[in-house]
């Protein structure tokens, strides 16, 4: 929070433009000629329009101004937001089984949040250059290729940081969000009466006129509140004031404006449905406004991807995902951060799926279903927060929650009937990452207590060191530990197999606080257990990375000094084995067993040097 309190509110203002509303601010590209498409089958008459146009003044004002502005906002975990934050903050003072419940929604959240991201950055380049075959049909065959090169392009500069990039991103989208409310507010000048769709009766008579297909049309009017969950997962960056501001000086009036600009177009030309957002444009201007739609494009892309940068390295800190490798690409803001194996496996991902649509128009049908399924996840941790965090009246939340839900379900009730016809992508994106943040939560859980079982007292250790006097070693040992409470294996298995110690024992265990950032006087606690044996516990909170030589710092600080050159550093390496469970228990260690392979070493993780580490073998059971 500091980081942005020290800069001006304009500036803030302008980089939350630029990152908090690419995904949103997009929109514009595909939304309204997906409300006219064959599979929802409605004719570009003026009550149909006027009914759309309303239906997408009310979503944006009341999901996003009302629900994620005013009352989702408010839900920060020490100025942090994102789903996983919410779960955390909802969690806290429930009983077991809500506590539980709680877990698995907010799990099921994050896991629509990667479904999501895979799908945004393939809909925005290529509806950003479908506009090529509005400028001239010759270049039509060549938007496939081109959107696989910008995709491509946009992935491999993800290692280098978004520092540099990230400075162009708010005035990029600043002129992006101008050159909407303007071409917009010429066509609305040219026919007025469209304005008089504000009023909420038309999208009522709407529904009154067309029934069940004005229900299952949501499910292309919600396209226009996709990127909604960047408010929240954002906050951290800008803070709360400069997203509002941003929303209602900037990206809502430029919206609402070419959202309008494009229904008053379809009023005097119901052709112009076949690209009604280019076709606002000028001839001339049809060439720059696709440059500039895909510059926007690849921007929102970058904001989702960044915001799964962040999810991934949250989910590894709180133990929901493995150890991977985590690189910082900025010495300023810690929050720019680039995780190889997500970026490739995420561009893989993004690959297929282009290649697998082809058109912007069946990738719709895929979207919609993750957004919605978050945005009912979100609305039913958000008031379990209002209710048991900040204590609010039972009835009053209650009303919320019903009012809220009376919004969210039709939308995703509207958009699982896409299932069969591409909303299957995100849904199984999201179930396989669900099952891996749920299955390495769990197994690692039954692991630590496993080896709590198999080790030894800390107390009962300490007294029989005083007791037996073991030959002692000169240098320190540094044996790191999963937990508090027993001996680590190896430091059992050291003493077991040469019958030595060294003449400075250290425990050492790095624990993850359900915070952003730790107090950095609370990041270190030293406990004298004996003369020779001391306990170090490192505390970090999710948004700060581990480091053994910052560790060592600041125990200097306090006292206690190590040379790195007379210490050595001991690992447990368990090798894990399936044990007799049910087939589906099996399974689940199977998976667990396979992540744990493949995941970052400890000593990697905190960056311990590779020739001062010791590692000893033990064989676990899972």
């Amino acid at each position: 929070m500091d980081a942005h309190q020290k800069q001006s509110l304009p500036a803030v203002t302008l980089a939350a433009i630029g990152v908090v509303y690419g995904d949103i601010g997009t929109s514009p590209l595909y939304t309204f000629k997906e409300c006219f498409s064959p599979h929802v089958g409605l004719a570009p008459s003026q009550a149909v329009i006027f009914g759309f146009l309303s239906l997408i003044t009310w979503a944006l004002i009341i999901v996003v101004s009302i629900k994620y502005l005013a009352f989702v906002l408010r839900a920060d975990n020490r100025g942090e937001g994102g789903i996983l934050t919410l779960m955390s903050l909802a969690g806290r003072n429930t009983y077991a089984g809500m506590t539980t419940a709680l877990l698995v929604l907010g799990l099921i959240g994050g896991g629509f949040f990667y479904g999501e991201v895979v799908i945004t950055p393939a809909m925005s380049v290529l509806s950003a250059l479908e506009g090529l075959s509005v400028a001239t049909p010759i270049l039509t065959p060549y938007i496939l290729p081109a959107a696989i090169i910008v995709l491509t392009a946009l992935f491999m500069i993800q290692k280098h940081g978004t520092g540099s990039m990230g400075k162009m991103f708010g005035p990029i989208m600043l002129i992006w969000f101008v050159s909407l409310g303007t071409l917009g507010a010429i066509s609305i000048f040219k026919n007025p009466q469209v304005l008089a769709a504000l009023h909420p009766h038309w999208a009522i008579q709407f529904f009154i006129d067309h029934k069940m297909v004005a229900f299952f049309s949501l499910g292309s009017v919600v396209l226009s509140i996709t990127g909604v969950e960047a408010l929240y997962a954002d906050m951290g960056h800008f803070g709360k004031f400069p997203i509002q501001l941003a929303w209602f000086t900037v990206a809502l009036p430029a919206l609402l404006l070419n959202y309008y600009g494009q229904g008053a177009l379809l009023l005097s030309d119901p052709q112009a449905i076949a690209n009604p957002f280019f076709m606002l444009a000028p001839e001339w201007l049809v060439f720059p406004m696709v440059i500039l739609s895909t510059m926007a494009t690849v921007i929102a892309s970058q904001a989702v991807i960044s915001g799964v940068f962040s999810l991934t390295r949250q989910a590894v800190r709180l133990g929901y995902l493995p150890g991977m490798t985590i690189k910082h690409t900025s010495e300023v803001e810690a929050g720019q951060i680039y995780i190889p194996f997500i970026n490739w496996m995420l561009f893989i991902a993004v690959l297929i799926v282009v290649l697998a649509f082809r058109e912007s128009s069946n990738l719709a049908a895929a979207y919609g279903i993750a957004v919605t399924g978050t945005m009912v996840i979100t609305t039913i941790l958000v008031c379990t927060v209002a209710r048991y965090n900040w204590d609010w009246p039972r009835r009053l939340v209650k009303i919320i929650l019903i009012g809220l839900l009376l919004i969210d379900v039709p939308l995703f009730l509207a958009n699982v009937v896409k299932f069969f016809a591409g909303g299957w992508l995100p849904v199984m994106l999201g179930a396989m990452m669900f099952i891996v943040m749920a299955t390495w939560k769990w197994e690692r859980f039954l692991l630590l207590r496993q080896l709590s079982r198999m080790s030894m007292p800390l107390e009962s250790f300490v007294a029989m060191v005083e007791k037996e006097n073991p030959l002692k070693v000169p240098g320190t040992a540094i044996y790191l530990s999963r937990t508090q409470q027993g001996i680590p294996h190896a430091l059992l298995h050291n003493l077991n197999h040469n019958h030595v110690l060294h003449e400075r024992i250290v425990l050492m265990t790095f624990r993850t606080q359900d915070v952003p950032y730790v107090d950095p006087d609370q990041h270190i606690q030293i406990d004298m257990l004996s003369p020779n044996v001391w306990r170090i516990s490192a505390t970090y909170g999710f948004h700060e990375t581990p480091d053994v030589y910052e560790v060592f710092r600041r125990c200097a600080m306090k006292g206690m000094a190590f040379n790195l050159n007379t210490t050595s550093f001991f690992l447990s390496r368990e090798t894990l084995l399936p044990s007799h469970r049910s087939i589906l228990a099996r399974i689940r260690a199977s998976l667990f067993i396979w992540l744990s392979k493949n995941s970052l070493r400890t000593n990697d993780f905190i960056h311990v040097p590779a020739d001062r580490v010791v590692e000893m073998g033990v064989q676990v059971e899972v």
